[in-house]
Parts: C-alpha cells; sequence; structure tokens
C-alpha cells in the first residue's frame, strides 16, 4: 500500500512538472490565491490600518493595532456588511462583494459594554478587474491557504476533472455524502463563529455555515467562483452556495443537481435529507430562500 502511495504521489510530481515545463497547468489543479497587502494604497489612522491595494482583485486588508477589546467593521455600497477584526495586530481579508463602485469602510472601538465609538470611516472607489474574482480568494468565512488539508483534498476529489459542473457535482456529493449535520453545534453556537474548514473535514461533522464554508474552500481553489451565501430557509438563518460557469453566468441561491440540470445546491439539507423527496422539493424551490449576504 505504501509503495503504491508513493508512486501515485511520484507520478503526480512527474506531471506537474512536465505541465510546468510545457508552460501549463492541469485542469484540476488547485489555485490558491493569497490575498497581500503590499502597501501601495493605504488608509487609516496610528491604531487602524486598511490596505487597499489589491481591491482591484475584489478585496482589501484591515488590521487594528490599539488597544480596544473588540473591533467592528462595516463594509457599505448598497448592502451594509458587518464584521469582527481580530486585535492581533495581523491583517484580515475583507471581500468587496457588490463589486465596481464607491464602498464607504468604517472601523468602530468597542468602549464599554455592547458600546462603540468611531474610529475611522473612508470612502473608496473601486474599479474591478473582473466582478468574480472576489469570489476566488479566502476570507473569514472561508479561511484556508496553501497547507489547508481541505485544499488537498479538493484537489483529489477532482484529480482528471475538466468540466466546470462536473467538479461542483463532485465537491457537493462529498459534502453530501461525508459531512453529518451537527445538531449540538446548531443548538449551541454563538454569535461571531467563523467556521474552520479542515476541522468540518477532519471531525465530518458541522453546521449549516460549516458546509459551505467547505464546498467555497473546495470550489474556489479549483478557479470555479463561489458565494458562500447567508439568509433565510424559510423562517430559519441558514447558509449555502450559488456557483459561476462560463456557460450559465451565475447559479444563484442554492443548487442542486437532478442528473441533467443544475437548480439548487443546498448541502446542508441535503445531507440531513438523505434523498427525501419532500426536502428535495423544498430545495429546487427558489421561494423558499432569501439571500441576505454574500461572502
Amino acid at each position: 500500500m505504501k509503495k503504491r502511495t508513493w508512486l501515485r504521489s511520484f507520478m503526480t510530481v512527474v506531471l506537474l512538472v512536465s505541465c510546468l515545463l510545457a508552460n501549463t497547468i492541469p485542469a484540476w489543479a488547485a489555485t490558491v490565491r493569497i490575498p497581500t497587502a503590499t502597501g501601495a494604497i493605504t488608509y487609516g489612522t496610528n491604531t487602524v490600518h486598511i490596505d487597499a491595494s489589491n481591491s482591484k482583485d475584489g478585496y482589501i486588508m484591515m488590521k487594528y493595532t490599539g488597544k480596544a477589546p473588540r473591533i467592528k467593521v462595516r463594509i457599505k455600497q448598497t448592502v451594509e456588511y458587518t464584521y469582527d477584526l481580530n486585535t492581533t495586530g495581523k491583517f484580515e481579508t475583507f471581500p468587496l462583494t457588490e463589486g465596481s463602485g464607491n464602498y464607504t469602510i468604517s472601523v468602530f472601538e468597542n468602549v464599554k459594554d455592547k458600546m462603540y465609538s468611531t474610529a475611522f470611516t473612508k470612502q473608496i472607489n473601486v474599479v474591478m478587474q473582473d466582478a468574480n474574482s472576489t469570489f476566488l480568494y479566502p476570507n473569514q468565512f472561508c479561511n484556508y491557504n496553501s497547507s489547508t488539508k481541505v485544499v488537498k483534498t479538493g484537489d483529489e476529489l477532482v484529480k482528471g476533472l475538466t468540466d466546470t459542473l462536473k467538479k461542483v457535482e463532485v465537491i457537493y456529493k462529498y459534502a453530501v455524502d461525508n459531512i453529518t449535520y451537527d445538531y449540538h453545534k446548531a443548538k449551541t453556537v454563538q454569535s461571531g463563529y467563523l467556521p474552520n474548514v479542515d476541522d468540518t473535514l477532519n471531525t465530518k461533522k458541522g453546521i449549516c455555515f460549516d458546509y459551505s464554508a467547505l464546498m467555497t474552500s473546495m470550489l474556489r481553489t479549483q478557479n470555479i467562483p463561489t458565494k458562500l451565501v447567508i439568509g433565510y430557509a424559510g423562517s430559519t438563518y441558514h447558509a449555502w452556495i450559488s456557483v459561476y460557469t462560463e456557460e450559465q453566468g451565475w447559479i444563484d441561491n442554492a443548487i442542486h443537481f437532478d442528473g441533467s440540470t443544475w437548480k439548487f445546491m443546498d448541502p446542508t439539507f441535503a445531507s440531513s435529507g438523505k434523498g427525501d423527496p419532500k426536502i428535495t422539493e423544498y430545495i429546487n424551490n427558489p421561494t423558499n430562500y432569501i439571500a441576505k449576504f454574500s461572502y
């Protein structure tokens, strides 16, 4: 078994080297885009640091070096997005989810209990090279890098595949068949929770947020623009995904593959439903879903 594993790894390396020498990369190879703060375009104060050097790619980076215990960030074009910013003094990535336009970026410091004061506000004009590039980078909600296990797993799942929808189908099926819904976590999860995609992969369980972050991470590293969508399924606060293909554009809300067409993809309900016709009917009905935010 070890010899076969070694041989398979060796052949993969040989293939990758051959592709690089030919100036090509196999269609199944993962592409991990790492956000960077280059310092070319910056705003802020002594404690608030905003790097907009790569806003053209659909994100900004921020860090806080002050003494406030909690920091809130709001980013608004037409929809207001609110985030927590860490207080470690390290940069975090924030997506510009509404494409090109004017964004107002505001940073708030916690002063007492639930009271915050404005630390900095700035309006920036963003001109993106590709509006979909936002959904190809990691951020707080789908946090990964080149050493994250979920990237390698996604690569293995789609190895040899070149068709976008086939990749989506394989990754979707993996999430539905291998991740179990964690009802205890759903009841006890705290506000501000952020998924850890490798934890989900290792424990094989999670809530809707975890399912969606796992799939989003795998698909983005396969060069498939993917939105992690937060909204309502009926009256329940919920998370699902949308994907982009050259042939169909954005397949919005959730998607389900019935063997010939893509409709809704709600990996959480599909997994917990295990083929229940009522669940399938529910996730195939777009009126059951109301999207609020895309990350």
